[in-house]
Formats: C-alpha cells, structure tokens, sequence
C-alpha cells in the first residue's frame, strides 16, 4: 500500500510524535511505502495573529501541498494524527478532492474541549461535552490561559461542526480506549465509524528484571499530571524508595526543589526513549500520579513491554488499562495518603509485586505487540478504503439519476 501519514509537531515533543513516527516505522518495516507529512509549530513564531487565525480555522498553504501531493503520488489511503493548528481540517477536503480515504487518530479529545485534556482548576471539567461550540471553554480561557485563543479554537471547532467535517470527510476516527470512544461519541461523532486501537512500541524492547528497586516517573512535568500529588505522597513516606523523574516542563522547578530536599528523589530531566526502555527495565513500578483522564500514555504500553507494573491514578482510561492486583496498582485521584500506601504495599510485598511483573508482560503480548497493532491497523485502513468507495459508487448513481 502507499499510505500518507500526516502529523502537525508540537513545540515540546511528546507522546504524539513518537507514536506517528513509530507507526510509520512499523508500516514500512511490512513493506508498505509510506509517504510522510508534517508542520511544526514552531512556525507559528514567524507568524502574525491574523494568519495564525486564518490556518486555524483553514490553512489554505496546506489544503494546496495536499492536493497536489495526494495527485501525483496517488495514496491508497491518508492518515492523519494530529491537525491542529497548522495543517488543519483543510487536510480532509483535500484528501476529498483526490478521492483519498481519510482515516484520524484522535490523541487527545480537542474536537470536544479547547484545552484538549477536559481538565480545569485542578480537577477533570467536562462542562464542553456535548455543546455545539465550547464556549465555557472561551470563559474560563481554557487554552492557553486565553479568552481570545480560546475563541479561536471554539470557532474552529463550531465552524466544521455546523459545515460537517467532522461527520462527513473522515472514513474513521483511531482512538486508544473504549473510554475515549464513549467520550467522543456522547460529543458527536458517528459511533459507527470509532474504532478502537492501542497504541504501539516498535520495535519490542524485551522485558526487564527490575533490578535497580527505584520506582519511576516518566512524563511532562505539568499540574494535570499530578506531579504534586507524586512529590506529596514521598513526604509521606516514613522510608521513601528511590524515586526517578523523567521528564520537563512548567513544574521543573517544583521537581527540582523537592529533589533538593529529598535524597530519595531524582530528577533526569527529558530522556531519549532508549534511556527510558532502559530505566523501565530496571525499575520496580511507573507511577502515573495523573488527575485528569489521559488517553493511552505511551509509558503504559512501554512498561508492559518491560514487564514494569504500574501504579496509577483510578481514573479514565486508567481504570481499566491497569488490572488492580495484576498488572499494577490503582489509588485514589489526586490522595498522595492512598499514592503512598499503594507504594508501600508494593515495596512489602516483593513475590506478589514479582507476579506483576510477568502479569504486565503477557498484557503487553496480548493487547499491544507489533504484530497485533500492524493487523488492527490493516483492518481499518481496509474499512476506510471501503467507505470511501461505497460513497463514491452512491455518488456516481445519484448523478446518473439526475
């Protein structure tokens, strides 16, 4: 097959990135030719407000690259994973234009809240779920601590909605969770059309024996992550384990300062992803201390590829992708007192914790190898590919019954 894969990068390199580079590796790796496209937003620095409005809501400079693209090399089928803000929802007319079935990975829930993590205040909001536009979004400056921005994205979001975007010019929409699939189909997608796929690691790093007894964080450094619930709950501890943070951002300082203050704790700062297989390899949990729903963290997956168990928040997806008593731990949303006690249980109970291990390993061969998400990605480009000629064969009768 020739599949183009599209992506709009982010300032700060994340999950999102790495996964539609690892899909696209796992692509060619079967022998399909894969044509890779993307923008990043740090152009958005050269760039005025007026023009950064404009490629919000329809970035023309790209609706232009993609036809031609798509009419000289002919895809069987486009790809996208994140559009916003520069590639924009213009990719999909584009890829109608040429006749080229589109398929969307959703990563996080933009299309249904403007800051994308239906987070607010410290505490999970939802209060856009549902609405035509989200304008609470706009009241409360959910994007970028910005009531203009936040305009931005509602009108984005409200303009394709009422011109039928989102209903009409994707074949099917990618999420990770069946959490996330009940989501976006209370907020108005066609649910015939969600699919269900994990996230993938490629290519399989082998399982870890937990030598090194630390427990491990990996993530942005950021309030929804629950990074002071994490600092919070090692406070509490009366003999704190090892503890190391992987990861940047707005609360470096905070992780810094606790670092300062506690032996216990070390911060690596970012990491390249084959430092982090190998911390994972050697660590006794992952903690994701997160208070708000996550989609499918990239780290669940690669810790189950390690045979890492996790600790996590029991919340969203969460709650159902780590088993409580198998493949890791749940605790209480945000309760450092619980975080702590589950850690403590974890550090007492070595053979149970060792059973884990191998528990965390076989979910990881079940649900998440190569081999399965390369099958359950053929699959949908095969649904997409056929959607999109059964709307051209109703098409093409509809015009002859003229």
């Amino acid at each position: 097959m020739r599949i183009l894969v599209a992506h709009n990068y982010y300032q700060q390199p994340g999950g999102e990135d790495h996964i539609f580079a690892t899909e696209a590796d796992l692509l060619e790796s079967r022998g399909h030719q894969v044509l890779r496209y993307g923008v990043h937003n740090d152009a958005i620095k050269a760039m005025g407000r007026v023009a950064m409005v404009r490629a919000t809501l329809w970035n023309g400079a790209v609706f232009r690259q993609l036809v031609e693209l798509f009419q000289r090399e002919r895809p069987d089928v486009a790809h996208f994973h994140n559009t916003f803000p520069l590639i924009s929802p213009a990719a999909y007319y584009a890829a109608r234009t040429a006749d080229v079935p589109v398929v969307q990975t959703l990563h996080n829930y933009r299309l249904l809240c403007a800051n994308a993590v239906f987070y607010r205040d410290g505490r999970v909001c939802e209060d856009c779920l549902g609405r035509f536009a989200p304008w609470p979004g706009v009241v409360h400056a959910c994007y970028r601590d910005s009531r203009a921005a936040s305009a931005v994205v509602a009108a984005m979001l409200a303009f394709h909605r009422a011109r039928g975007t989102w209903t009409d010019l994707v074949d099917v929409y990618i999420v990770c969770t069946e959490f996330a699939r009940e989501k976006f189909s209370r907020g108005g997608l066609p649910a015939e059309r969600i699919v269900v796929k994990p996230n993938v690691v490629y290519p399989d790093p082998g399982p870890g024996e937990g030598l090194g007894g630390y427990a491990l964080y990996v993530g942005r450094l950021t309030a929804e992550k629950g990074l002071a619930t994490l600092l919070a709950a090692w406070e509490r501890l009366a003999e704190p384990p090892p503890l190391k943070i992987v990861g940047d951002g707005p609360l470096a300082g905070a992780v810094a300062d606790a670092a300062s203050r506690c032996s216990a704790i070390e911060w690596l700062a970012r990491q390249s992803s084959d430092r982090v297989l190998e911390l994972m390899k050697d660590a006794r949990a992952l903690l994701i201390p997160s208070v708000w729903y996550e989609g499918l963290p990239r780290v669940i997956v690669e810790a189950y590829a390690a045979g890492l168990p996790v600790i996590a928040s029991d919340l969203g997806a969460m709650s159902s992708l780590i088993e409580h008593g198998r493949t890791g731990l749940h605790f209480r949303p945000g309760d450092p007192e619980d975080l702590a006690a589950q850690v403590t249980w974890a550090y007492t109970h070595p053979l149970e914790f060792a059973a884990m291990r191998h528990a965390a390993r076989a979910e990881f061969t079940a649900q998440y190898a190569p081999d399965r998400n390369y099958d359950l990605l053929m699959a949908i480009y095969a649904r997409a590919i056929a959607s999109s000629r059964s709307r051209a064969r109703s098409a093409n009768v509809a015009r002859s019954s003229r």
